[in-house]
């Protein structure tokens, strides 16, 4: 009997929106999270908020680490709940880390989360440099969207 693979979309991909909102992305990087058992329940559920969050390098033991990004509480947990707010490490490569501290040391540029999502059963989070943007260049963008929307719109209607 053949063996059936079991679809891959079915696990959730949490998006901040926000960030591409504020900020012009430059460069991105897929890190894993340390988590708890709790924490990945929530995030199966799509319990998580990535809006407020942050990335910064600790510079005394040179690890990323994820803060106020808001996984809820799961309910069946009993006893071995987890803090919503807490801080989290992320996992990335030394060099990698090295390269994010260097340019995170510029005036206007942060690290942001980007997506969360699973891959082979373990969680990502998908990460970017970004400098924030001024409003003119959130206006530019809306407008932007704005045409590209239009364009499509009379693009699918029928020509008589």
């Amino acid at each position: 009997m053949a063996r059936k693979d079991k679809p891959t979309n079915l696990s959730p991909r949490i998006v901040n929106r926000r960030a591409t909102h504020d900020y012009h992305i430059e460069e991105k990087l897929e890190v894993g999270v340390m988590l708890r058992g709790s924490e990945v329940k929530s995030i199966r559920h799509s319990q998580v908020s990535l809006a407020e969050g942050y990335v910064s390098v600790d510079p005394r033991t040179q690890a990323l680490m994820l803060y106020n990004v808001d996984i809820a509480l799961y309910p069946q947990a009993g006893d071995n709940q987890h803090e919503p707010k807490r801080p989290r490490r992320l996992l990335a490569h030394r060099r990698q880390i090295e390269n994010l501290l260097g340019k995170t040391t510029t005036k206007g540029v942060t690290i942001v989360p980007l997506a969360m999502y699973f891959v082979r059963g373990m969680v990502k989070l998908e990460v970017g440099l970004g400098t924030g943007k001024k409003t003119h260049d959130k206006r530019q963008d809306m407008k932007k969207q704005v045409a590209d929307r239009e364009m499509r719109r009379a693009m699918t209607r029928k020509v008589i």
